[in-house]
């Protein structure tokens, strides 16, 4: 269930970090509320993040949530904010994707 847990929680990274690109884009009342929906998310985040580091390791559990909040946010970089997705760019993701997966494994 923790496992569970820490991947909503890196989704939840991956909502701020996106919400972040909109605020930049817009201005006024549309960029407050993309700040709001910013702090929500990362409040979110952040408190299942606590909650998982109570029972699976800090270094595994840090790990994977940036690592699911880095490979997220390229990802809605690419498709939302049509950001180059360069072969390298993906090369290097895949690479951070496979780590994830074997702390995953190696994890007690």
């Amino acid at each position: 269930m923790n496992w569970i847990l820490l991947i909503i929680a890196g989704l939840f990274e991956v909502a701020f970090a996106a919400c972040l690109g909109k605020v930049k884009e817009t201005t006024g009342i549309q960029a407050t509320y993309w700040f709001l929906g910013f702090l929500v998310c990362l409040a979110i985040s952040m408190m299942l993040l606590v909650k998982v580091t109570k029972t699976l390791p800090i270094g595994t559990a840090y790990a994977v949530w940036t690592g699911i909040g880095a490979v997220g946010t390229v990802l809605v970089g690419i498709f939302v904010f049509k950001e180059p997705a360069t072969f390298w760019r993906l090369f290097f993701i895949t690479t951070l994707i496979i780590s994830i997966v074997g702390l995953k494994f190696v994890a007690n």
